[in-house]
Formats: C-alpha cells, sequence, structure tokens
C-alpha cells in the first residue's frame, strides 16, 4: 500500500479523507467513539501539514445524519459538519477552507450511489480534492464508491490506522508466534467457518464459543434446546475431530427464568445456552498462560442477554497476561470499551466482518486498489 507518510507535499492540498465513523448511538448521542479517536492520529498529521480535510463515512444503512457524530468529533477536534454529500453547499464550503480546517459531510449512504458502486457519484466526489486517503479499514471488504472508486480516480494512500491494522493482523498468518491460540465467537456461521478452517491449520488451539459452539454440540449429539443454531451444511462433521479444536466442556443455560451452569451433555429440552461456563473458563485461562500467540474474533455468549460473564473473564485474563494478543469483532471491541481495556492488548481491531475477510483472505477490496 501506498503510506500518507509518501506524500511530499500537503500544504494547501484538499484531501478526501475516508473514515469510518459508524458508531453506534443512543438517544441521539455516540455511545462509543472508539472508531473517532482511531482516526485522529491520521486527522492531526494532516493538519500539522497544512492539508484541507474532508472527512467522509457511513452510519447506519443511509437515512441517518451525522450531526451525533459531529458533535461527538468536536470535543477532539474543530470540525465543520456540512448537511450534504455533494452539491453547491459542499463546493462552497470546501472553497471557503483554510489549510489545517476539517469539514464533515453528510453521510455516504444517504446518497444512493455509496452502494452501488456509482462512477458518476465517485466522480462528484473527486472533484472535492487532490488527494484520497483510506483510513477506514473496517469497511474495507466492502465494494462501495468511496472504497474501491475514488482511489481509481484520485492519488490514494492509506492512513495510519489502516497500516496498523493490516501490520497486525498479518501477525495471525505471516509466521505467528507458537503456541498459537485462536478464539472464535459469535454467530454468522457462514463468514467464520472459512476462518475455522484456515486456523486449524495456522493454530495451536482453535477454542469456539458463543452461538457456534451450539452447531458444534449439535453435531456431537449434545442436546442445545432452543439455542441458536444455524442448520445449514458447512461441513462441520469434516473437522469435528480435529485435535486442535476445543468445544466448552460446560455452559451456563437459561432454565426456568434462572442462569444455571451446566456440563454439556446435561443440557435440557427448551433451555437456551447463554455462555460457556465455570471448568469451561479454566479451561481456557490454562490455553491463555500457555500460549504466546491468542487471536480472538466475537464474543463467547449471548452477552445482551446475561451471558457476557465469560467474555469479561477471559479478556481480563488476557489483558494480564504476557501473550502478544489481537482482538477483533464489533461486539467484542463493544464489551472492551465499556470495560475500559482498550490498551490493555497488543492490538484491538476497529474491524468486525472486514477483521475476519481479512484473517481469511490475507486482503480486501479497499486494500488492493491502494497497491
Amino acid at each position: 500500500m501506498r503510506s500518507i507518510k509518501q506524500i511530499k507535499n500537503l500544504k494547501g492540498q484538499v484531501v478526501l479523507l475516508r473514515v469510518d465513523f459508524n458508531v453506534p448511538l443512543k438517544n441521539g448521542k455516540v455511545e462509543d467513539n472508539f472508531r473517532i479517536i482511531k482516526a485522529l492520529p491520521t486527522i492531526k498529521f494532516l493538519q500539522k501539514r497544512g492539508a484541507k480535510i474532508i472527512l467522509i463515512t457511513h452510519l447506519g444503512k443511509g437515512g441517518d445524519t451525522l450531526l451525533p457524530v459531529a458533535k461527538a468529533l468536536n470535543k477532539f477536534i474543530k470540525a465543520k459538519f456540512i448537511p450534504e454529500v455533494i452539491g453547491p453547499s459542499v463546493k462552497s464550503a470546501v472553497s471557503k477552507m483554510k489549510n489545517g480546517e476539517v469539514i464533515l459531510l453528510q453521510n455516504l449512504r444517504n446518497n444512493e450511489g455509496e452502494q452501488k458502486c456509482d462512477k458518476i457519484f465517485a466522480t462528484e466526489l473527486a472533484k472535492l480534492a487532490n488527494i484520497y486517503i483510506n483510513e477506514c479499514f473496517s469497511v474495507d471488504h466492502r465494494e462501495d464508491t468511496s472504497i474501491v472508486l475514488l482511489p481509481k480516480i484520485l492519488p490514494a494512500y492509506a492512513g495510519f490506522q489502516l497500516e496498523e491494522e493490516v501490520e497486525n493482523l498479518s501477525h495471525a498468518f505471516k509466521n505467528p508466534k507458537h503456541p498459537f491460540l485462536f478464539i472464535l465467537g459469535g454467530a454468522k456461521f457462514s463468514t467464520k467457518m472459512p476462518l475455522i478452517k484456515k486456523y486449524l491449520k495456522l493454530a495451536d488451539y482453535v477454542f469456539i464459543g458463543g452461538a457456534l459452539a451450539d452447531d458444534f454440540l449439535k453435531a456431537k449429539g449434545y442436546e442445545v434446546g432452543e439455542s441458536l443454531v444455524d442448520n445449514t451444511n458447512y461441513g462441520i462433521t469434516g473437522i469435528i475431530k480435529n485435535k486442535k479444536l476445543i468445544l466448552p466442556e460446560d455452559v451456563v443455560v437459561r432454565s426456568g427464568g434462572k442462569l444455571v451452569n451446566r456440563k454439556v451433555d446435561e443440557v435440557k429440552k427448551g433451555e437456551i445456552i447463554l455462555d460457556v461456563g465455570i471448568e469451561t473458563i479454566k479451561k481456557i485461562e490454562l490455553l491463555i498462560k500457555k500460549s504466546k500467540l491468542i487471536l480472538w474474533n466475537g464474543p463467547l455468549g449471548k452477552y445482551e442477554d446475561g451471558g457476557a460473564t465469560g467474555t469479561k473473564k477471559i479478556l481480563k485474563f488476557i489483558a494480564n497476561g504476557k501473550a502478544e494478543s489481537i482482538i477483533g469483532g464489533g461486539d467484542t471491541v463493544a464489551i472492551i470499551s465499556a470495560m475500559k481495556l482498550e490498551n490493555k492488548f497488543s492490538f484491538v481491531s476497529t474491524g468486525g466482518g472486514a477483521t475476519l475477510d481479512f484473517l481469511a483472505n490475507g486482503t480486501l477490496p479497499g486494500i488492493k486498489v491502494l497497491g
């Protein structure tokens, strides 16, 4: 990738900086500003060198305003919000910019051209600037206009966070340290099966938790009650006997309105598995002590329904350990932010689906076009 550090002169240059400020909102306010904070080093670098910075991002599926995001951003840097994506008001605002100033345009997805990978929309955006910088690793798995078309029109570079994502996540598949523990949770079996197969080859231990574990336990013949399962055939039977594969020995279930710890062969019909159990947590902690590299993606329980205990305990154990730790996945990162543990791990990825795709494939559409 061409790095932002390779740009020789930024003074007076207008930069389209594609960030990912797709942050959670609650009651009209930003609930977690993790992604905003991660983009600040690149923004400040550009400011110091006298660039005029146009921030572009999406929020949700479209239709939402970025006004709450603009308010959150202004707690860190001064940025003017323009409630349009393209058009006369945007052109006017850009023409009046002084060196070092920052403006934030309206939600990209409010224009249907963004997700349609529309050349006309790309051309209109490109007319605003001289340089394009990608600082949105977490969206780089999508072939949207702002991800794959803009860098074909403008001189394009990678921001600092994007470079860090690529460098740190690559540790998981380029000469990884051993013993290597891979912890995989969450749901969405279709996106995670390629990872399981790949890391059964690369890692020494692969622990499966979350809703993913329900499918494996069911495939082994255990009762999983009313737990979330994906009945699609993903070839579980082909890997279930792999010695590197580790499944929960016990689980926390909701039974009659109570949370009960049960061995996996004691789960009853009508019960719902919410979390990993006490003995399983102890087993994972022993594996963490042995490991030199730990890669984790996805929570180990249904944390929004009372199944966060296992995830939190194991995160604390890793945070206090000595292994290199790489953590990814939107839900896992949200838990880390709530626990204020962001600085306790070697690297915390801003990506969800992008992290999964990068770990599985070693690149992403938004990264390829920067080469």
